[in-house]
């Protein structure tokens, strides 16, 4: 298959089903309504009410689950809500207008916003606005003694909305893909970054002005150059369109530069089956296979099985924390050590050794549950039928231990899961050589 029909599957397995989104316009309907008849006792369901965020700058991916949508208070109302407490009582009228058609038990305040929780793991945080001069919001905020600040969402949406046709419709499908990255590879940042990060980057070059699906393996690798390529100190970026400052709340460097290295093996690589598996290890399993994977492995072993279990087939994906694992490695003939010093230092990684995954960095509050994943890859592995890939709990240390027999890939995955979602992810390649 060319790359360019990869590519174009791959966008079309990650896009957001008619189902859902037709779910989610009957969720917005719905709360709007009710904010109507609250504040203006009317009826409709798409009037005064904006969807905002990813969803509504079209970069949103399947598995989407934070939703947002700005409420239009009448301006009539603003001196009943402009004084001391106001910003509280405002955020508690809106949740008593939900209240009347979700039950209360599912609907928080939450500083901001009024969260509305869905039974499949979605929810869509309501912020009320009184609306300022040029399309600018004036939102409450509760911390502290309460106080009005600013959002200027319709101008990130028309920056979207105009750049799609000047970078040949690449910005909204690199958004989407750098999403199906942070969910395979668990990185921590915010879809408002993402979208500015992608706006940026193909505003720092003309190369891909007139290029398509055939290029996007180089738009992968060049975007995640870019995004490696980012001051270490550099805190903020102000948003596409509204320049309203986005902060990084954990660097994105150091899996920037893995999925770089991989996109351009995939590049180098004279094989479709390695292109095919590092674009996976980038972009996920929405990636499409290597269309002869099945044939060649069974040509291996005919009783070959595929016995990998997918974490998004259980959990919703939802990245709001960082995780970084690290692998500790017994081997004779050589002192203990860590799988990065091993490899820096070019040492061989041979079999019958043990391997001690364990969790380096974390910032997940508890509680939570650990869950890991080994999966074997090669063509031994195919041989002896021996793919594994099982999830399975973590035995309550943060760790996992291995003992490595045959030669191939090994990839290591760890999870966090909070609340029935997958908050947290991170992976290693242990490269097995003789």
């Amino acid at each position: 298959m060319k790359i360019s029909e990869t590519f174009q599957d791959f966008l079309g397995n990650i896009k957001i089903t008619d189902s859902t989104a037709n779910t989610i316009t009957y969720r917005y309907g719905r709360i709007t309504k009710s904010l109507n008849q609250y504040f203006r006792d009317t009826a409709s369901t798409i009037a005064n009410s904006l969807q905002v965020g990813s969803y509504g700058r079209y970069s949103g991916i399947k598995g989407i689950s934070d939703l947002d949508m700005l409420y239009f208070i009448p301006q009539s109302k603003w001196d009943d809500y402009n004084k001391s407490g106001g910003q509280t009582k405002l955020l508690q009228d809106t949740k008593k207008a939900i209240a009347k058609t979700y039950s209360d038990s599912n609907i928080k305040i939450d500083r901001c916003v009024v969260t509305v929780n869905f039974s499949d793991g979605t929810h869509i945080d309501v912020q009320p606005v009184f609306e300022v001069e040029e399309q600018d919001y004036k939102y409450p905020d509760t911390y502290g003694n309460g106080s009005w600040k600013i959002t200027k969402p319709r101008k990130e949406m028309d920056a979207m909305l105009e750049a799609e046709p000047n970078e040949n419709k690449n910005l909204r499908r690199l958004c989407k893909m750098a999403r199906s990255w942070k969910n395979k590879n668990g990185v921590c940042l915010g879809g408002l970054l993402i979208d500015t990060l992608a706006y940026n980057f193909l505003n720092s070059t003309t190369y891909f002005d007139s290029k398509s699906f055939a290029y996007y393996d180089e738009m992968s690798r060049d975007f995640f150059k870019y995004l490696y390529d980012q001051p270490k100190e550099q805190k903020e970026y102000g948003a596409l369109g509204s320049k309203q400052r986005v902060k990084v709340k954990k660097s994105f460097r150091r899996k920037s530069k893995k999925a770089y290295d991989l996109a351009c093996e995939a590049i180098e690589s004279t094989s479709d089956q390695t292109k095919h598996n590092k674009l996976r290890d980038i972009y996920g399993n929405d990636f499409p296979k290597y269309v002869n994977e099945i044939n060649e492995a069974k040509a291996l072993n005919f009783n070959y099985e595929n016995t990998e279990e997918l974490i998004e087939n259980t959990y919703l994906v939802n990245i709001r924390y960082d995780l970084e694992i690290d692998c500790e490695i017994n081997q004779k003939g050589f002192r203990d050590g860590y799988l990065r010093e091993f490899l820096q230092k070019r040492f061989p990684l041979l079999i019958n050794k043990s391997l001690r995954f364990f969790i380096k960095n974390i910032d997940v509050p508890f509680p939570y549950e650990v869950k890991w994943k080994i999966t074997n890859r090669g063509n031994e592995a195919i041989k002896r039928n021996c793919i594994r890939g099982q999830i399975v709990k973590d035995a309550g240390k943060g760790e996992k231990n291995e003992t490595t027999g045959f030669r191939g890939g090994h990839y290591v995955e760890c999870y966090i899961i909070k609340n029935n979602e997958v908050v947290a992810k991170d992976a290693i390649d242990v490269p097995i050589s003789g």
